[in-house]
C-alpha cells in the first residue's frame, strides 16, 4: 500500500485521522512521520472493510465520541481479532489476555482496538515464534547473533514481578520478552520493548521508589559514573532506563538463577525521536552489553520471520 509522503490536512481530516497530539513543536519530520502512519492504518483499515473505532475506545453510554481513523471498533476487534496480522499472533494475543499476572498492567482496550498500539505490534512481529521456538532461536540469533543459549519460552507483556520488590518494585514490563536455556542450567533473556508510533515525552521516576532505582543501578555497574543524575529527575530517558533496571533487577535476583541479559529497543527507523534516545542513551553507558537498539525495517531484512508476515508488517507498518 503507498500512503502519500505528506498527506494533506483535508486527507487526514477526511480520514478522521486529523490529531493535534501528532504535532510535535519544532520538530516537521517527526510531525509527518506520525501523521503518515496514522493515516497509512486508517487506509489499511479502510482497504480491508473493518469498522472505525472512536475515541474514547468505549464510549459509556450517552458519552459523546468521534471517529479515529486508526483504530477499530472494539467489539468487532475483540470478535474477530482484526489488528493481529497473523492466525499466530492473534492466538498469542489471545492466550496473553486469558490470564493475569498479579499486579499487571495491560491495557486491553488499545490492544485490540488501537492500530497504533505498539504491544499490538510486538504480538504481530513476534507471534509466530510464541509456538515454534525451534524458529524463535534461529531469529533470536539471527538478530542477536551473541546470545547465548536457545530460545526455551516466548512471553508476552511480561514483568517477573510486578510492583515486586524484589525486582524493581515497578509496573514496568518488556512487550516481548525471550528466555534463553543456557548451557551451564541458568536461565538468560532477551527483554524487547517496541516502539513505533511514540514521541519523546520528559517522564520522572517515582520519587518514592527511586532509591531502589538506584540501587540496581549501582549493583549493575553498567553505568558511567555520576550518569545517572541525568536520568534520575525529569528526563525523555526515564522509561528507557526503567526497562533498562528492570533487565538489571531480573539478573540480580537473590535466586541467581538469570545469568545472562540485553534489553532492547526497536523502532522504525523514520522514528527519529527514538533513535536519538537510543543514541543519548548510550553514552550514558560504561558497558553496552546489555542494551541493544535495531529499526523494524533491520528485524524485517533479517528473513527470519516467514515471509508471508514479513510482507504483511511491511504493509501494515512501514508505508512506502
Amino acid at each position: 500500500m503507498r500512503t502519500p509522503e505528506d498527506p494533506s490536512e483535508s486527507e487526514l481530516i477526511a480520514a478522521h485521522c486529523w490529531e493535534a497530539d501528532d504535532e510535535i513543536p519544532r520538530d516537521p519530520a517527526m510531525t509527518r512521520f506520525r501523521r503518515r502512519i496514522r493515516y497509512n492504518h486508517a487506509l489499511w483499515r479502510e482497504a480491508a472493510g473493518h469498522p472505525i473505532g472512536t475515541q474514547p475506545i468505549k464510549p459509556r453510554p450517552g458519552q459523546a465520541a468521534r471517529p479515529v481513523g486508526s483504530r477499530l471498533d472494539l467489539d468487532y476487534a475483540r470478535e474477530t481479532g482484526a489488528t493481529f496480522v497473523t492466525a499466530r499472533a492473534l492466538d498469542a494475543a489471545r492466550s496473553r489476555t486469558s490470564f493475569v499476572e498479579s499486579n499487571q498492567s495491560l491495557d486491553h482496550q488499545r490492544l485490540w482496538a488501537d492500530l497504533l498500539w505498539s504491544p499490538a505490534l510486538a504480538f504481530n512481529l513476534f507471534g509466530d515464534l510464541a509456538t515454534d521456538l525451534a524458529r524463535a532461536d534461529r531469529a533470536v540469533h539471527a538478530w542477536w547473533p551473541d546470545t547465548p543459549g536457545r530460545v526455551s519460552e516466548v512471553r508476552f507483556v511480561h514483568s517477573p514481578g510486578w510492583l515486586d520488590p524484589a525486582y524493581l518494585n515497578s509496573l514496568r514490563a518488556f512487550d516481548t520478552t525471550f528466555v534463553l536455556t543456557l548451557d551451564d542450567g541458568t536461565r538468560g533473556i532477551v527483554g524487547i520493548d517496541v516502539k513505533y508510533h511514540e514521541r519523546s515525552k520528559a517522564e520522572i521516576p517515582k520519587p518514592e521508589n527511586l532509591r531502589r532505582y538506584l540501587e540496581v543501578a549501582e549493583r549493575s555497574r553498567v553505568f558511567r559514573p555520576n550518569s545517572t543524575d541525568a536520568v534520575k529527575g525529569r528526563s525523555d530517558l526515564a522509561v528507557m532506563w526503567l526497562e533498562h533496571l528492570l533487565l538489571q533487577s531480573i539478573l540480580q535476583h537473590p535466586t541467581g538463577s538469570w545469568t545472562w541479559g540485553r534489553y532492547v529497543v526497536i523502532h522504525p527507523a523514520d522514528n527519529s525521536d527514538v533513535a536519538d534516545e537510543c543514541v543519548r542513551y548510550r553514552r550514558i553507558l560504561a558497558d553496552g552489553s546489555s542494551f541493544a537498539s535495531m529499526t523494524l525495517e533491520r528485524v524485517l531484512e533479517a528473513g527470519a520471520l516467514p515471509a508471508t508476515t514479513t510482507a504483511a508488517l511491511r504493509d501494515r507498518y512501514l508505508p512506502d
